[in-house]
């Protein structure tokens, strides 16, 4: 038994190692892209090559899940979506939300930040689609942070049962809608629809 949680520990540690390696090759200083980063011109056209991006990434996901190897498809999107931002093709509202929602799928809290801002910049220029995803990018920032998820976009996986991360109780239902977040009430029920639940019955009843 020993043997097996030792081995269990030197997997978790080397995947840990692995992970801290990508985060670090992935670093950028955050501050200075904000202080670069100029609101979007909704005149201007989208970058061909950014919504591909978007749009390989969309193809990976579906509701519960993603597609296997899509972790290092993502690393590589992230790096091409982050050249592209450098290189000034980051200049529409829909481009702020491709570029977003591309680096939303990363594990680096800079990642999260920076695309809150996007997203949040993007909603502000008339990009309704951008409006939940910079609440979800901020909901994110906060559950890595280990704080409580202002909307209630987020949910994570404890024991093979998914709950709904803590929300902050401040948070009220008009301020979601103002995001178009579903009310608090629809998203403790999704947890219980991820888990196979019907809402109003008990765990083992079928149907």
């Amino acid at each position: 038994m020993s043997g097996s949680l030792h081995r269990g520990r030197t997997a978790r540690s080397r995947a840990a190692d692995a992970w801290s390696g990508r985060e670090q090759a992935e670093a950028f200083n955050l501050p200075e892209v904000l202080v670069r980063l100029a609101g979007p011109d909704p005149r201007a056209a989208d970058d061909a090559e950014l919504t591909d991006l978007f749009e390989q990434d969309q193809g990976d996901r579906y509701e519960d899940g993603v597609v296997e190897g899509s972790g290092t498809r993502d690393l590589a999107r992230r790096r091409r979506a982050m050249e592209l931002l450098a290189l000034g093709r980051v200049r529409s509202p829909r481009d702020y939300y491709h570029l977003a929602m591309v680096l939303q799928h990363s594990g680096l809290l800079e990642h999260y930040h920076l695309g809150f801002e996007l997203a949040r910049r993007s909603a502000a220029a008339g990009f309704r689609p951008a409006r939940w995803l910079a609440a979800a990018a901020l909901d994110r920032w906060l559950l890595h942070r280990g704080l409580p998820q202002r909307y209630g976009t987020q949910y994570v996986d404890t024991g093979g049962r998914w709950r709904l991360y803590r929300v902050d109780p401040a948070t009220t239902d008009e301020e979601r809608i103002a995001w178009d977040v579903p009310p608090l009430a629809d998203a403790l029920r999704r947890a219980e629809e991820m888990n196979g639940e019907r809402p109003g019955l008990d765990e083992d009843t079928e149907g």
